[in-house]
C-alpha cells in the first residue's frame, strides 16, 4: 500500500510539473488522468496517516524483538545449512509444530573414506 502512495505521489507530481511547462490545454486524457491520481491521494492520505502511526506504535516493540532473537536466530542459521531439505512446518493437534525433512534427502551426506580401512592379520 505504501507502494502505490509513492508511486501515486510520483506520477501526480510529475503530472504537475508537465502541466506548468505546458500550455494550460491539456488533453482529455491527461487531465482525467491527473485528476484520477489526485483522487487517490486524497483518498489515501488518512490511510497513510494511520500506517505512520502504527508504524511509530510498533517500532521500538520490533526493535526489541530484533535485539533478543537476532543471535539466537543467527545462531540456528548456523547450525542448519540447507532449509531446501526441510518441509514446511507443521502444527499438530496438540499444539506441537514439527519440521519433517522430506523424504528424497538422506539424514547426512555420505561418508567418502579418506584412508582406506586397516586390515586384520588372522
Amino acid at each position: 500500500m505504501k507502494q502505490l502512495a509513492v508511486f501515486a505521489l510520483t506520477v501526480t507530481l510529475a503530472s504537475a510539473a508537465q502541466a506548468e511547462e505546458d500550455p494550460p490545454g491539456l488533453s482529455l486524457m491527461e487531465r482525467g488522468a491527473q485528476m484520477f491520481l489526485e483522487g487517490i491521494l486524497k483518498e489515501m492520505e488518512p490511510a497513510m496517516e494511520d500506517l505512520q502511526g502504527l508504524a511509530d506504535d510498533m517500532g521500538p516493540a520490533l526493535q526489541q524483538f530484533a535485539d533478543e532473537m537476532g543471535p539466537k536466530l543467527s545462531e540456528l542459521m548456523s547450525e542448519i545449512e540447507d532449509w531446501s531439505v526441510y518441509q514446511p512446518p507443521e502444527v499438530l493437534p496438540n499444539g506441537d509444530i514439527i519440521i519433517r525433512r522430506k523424504p528424497e534427502h538422506p539424514m547426512t551426506p555420505p561418508e567418502t573414506p579418506t584412508e582406506p580401512a586397516p586390515q586384520i592379520e588372522l
